[in-house]
């Protein structure tokens, strides 16, 4: 990748010591079963995100001024087990640098390393799971480290949600929470979903977000698209009351699978990365300290039923 900096961004808004954001692109596509291609995401992303304009119409806000570094793209792919081992370390690293730490791959397997370093940095952790998949499979292929696994170690380790299911194995019905877990057919029916879901979490919440919880009509170029999926503005809408309600530490999205013919998906998701990131930064002052608050959030798990109007907890 030849980027200098995220978006073609100034200089002074670019430098790590000066940037309260930090993106690592994890180009790495070792374990995918179908469509290849996602290690050509990050690249994808960024030259998207250098065309894209930088003012946000809705918050009439411009967050690349919190500053945001882009780093060394992380480039272990020896085995899915070194890829996690590497993406752990560096995503901890710079979180212990008081960073927002964000990361675009990349296949999904990429978030085992990432989730892994943000649950021993932030207490009782919720993880939300946006994506088509349940990937829950405790094993896959020889590894546990599998683009299948992606959440497995979530799902025992914080507190899991899963919004946008809409394709699984049977034998992930038996490690799944189907009270933390959104369907897709569920979600078309019943509109409370959203204040459902955020009552479940946490106050801390990292975010997985797989491309290809969006429906193919808006995002066909990921790995494996599925019918039936979310689209932009309901997406957003629930980004920013979760940016809203509670501390979201960080996120990665993953599963790009540019397409040369297909330019939309790659400028989709270079906005859903610059929206998320005004949404955490929109009432921050530039130049301002970012305090990521490692270990300072307690409490218990959420155990709040879904769509359960008269659940008063």
């Amino acid at each position: 990748m030849n980027n200098k900096t995220y978006a073609g961004i100034e200089e002074q808004y670019a430098k790590l010591d000066n940037s309260k954001i930090v993106l690592i692109p994890v180009p790495y596509d070792g374990t995918s079963t179908w469509q290849k291609g996602s290690d050509k995401g990050p690249e994808a992303f960024l030259n998207a995100s250098e065309n894209m304009e930088l003012y946000d119409i809705e918050t009439e806000t411009e967050v690349y001024k919190q500053g945001i570094y882009l780093a060394d793209a992380i480039t272990e792919n020896s085995s899915p087990e070194k890829m996690v081992d590497e993406v752990h370390q560096i995503t901890k690293k710079y979180i212990k640098r008081n960073k927002f730490v964000t990361t675009f791959g990349g296949e999904h397997s990429i978030s085992i390393g990432t989730i892994r370093a943000f649950n021993e940095c932030f207490d009782d952790l919720t993880v939300l799971q946006i994506d088509a998949h349940a990937d829950l499979r405790q094993e896959y292929q020889g590894s546990t480290c599998n683009h299948a696994c992606a959440v497995y170690e979530a799902s025992q380790t914080t507190n899991l949600i899963q919004v946008g299911i809409r394709s699984m194995d049977v034998m992930e019905t038996t490690v799944m929470d189907k009270e933390k877990t959104y369907f897709a057919h569920e979600m078309a029916e019943d509109d409370a979903w959203m204040d459902s879901a955020i009552d479940q979490m946490t106050d801390n919440v990292y975010i997985t977000f797989d491309l290809d919880a969006f429906d193919p009509s808006i995002m066909p170029s990921t790995g494996t698209p599925e019918p039936g999926g979310l689209l932009w503005y309901e997406t957003i809408e629930f980004l920013r009351q979760v940016f809203e309600e509670k501390n979201v530490v960080g996120f990665d999205i993953v599963e790009l699978c540019p397409n040369s013919k297909e330019k939309s998906s790659d400028f989709l998701a270079a906005k859903l990365y610059y929206k998320m990131l005004t949404y955490k930064f929109l009432n921050a002052v530039a130049g301002d300290d970012y305090d990521n608050t490692i270990n300072e959030s307690k409490g218990n798990t959420n155990k709040v039923s879904k769509f359960n109007d008269d659940d008063d907890n």
